[in-house]
């Protein structure tokens, strides 16, 4: 998978957002999939993200899970819809 993706985790760095941060890094793993990892913990970022509820997953910058904890193959979807939609933007840009 050429695309290289950034995936944001933004919440407190309570348990509920290690346990998302866990399952995305297995996500990616199955799937030999590489991303930009980021942990935001400021509040005032959060919010200026558009996020109400935590844990929250960004993918290249669009809102994917917010106030849930995802599983490893609801998020290995999300990648998979990510980098099949920069793929058609990468065509679209030619």
């Amino acid at each position: 998978m050429g695309v290289r993706l950034k995936i944001e985790i933004l919440g407190s760095g309570c348990a509920k957002c290690k346990r998302l941060e866990m399952n995305v890094e297995q996500a990616l793993k199955d799937l030999g999939a590489y991303a930009e990892v980021i942990q935001i913990k400021d509040i005032q970022k959060i919010m200026s993200c558009g996020v109400m509820m935590t844990p929250a997953l960004l993918i290249d910058g669009e809102i994917k899970v917010e106030g849930t904890i995802s599983s490893v193959d609801e998020i290995k979807e999300l990648i998979i819809e990510s980098i099949k939609e920069a793929d058609t933007a990468d065509i679209d840009d030619e």
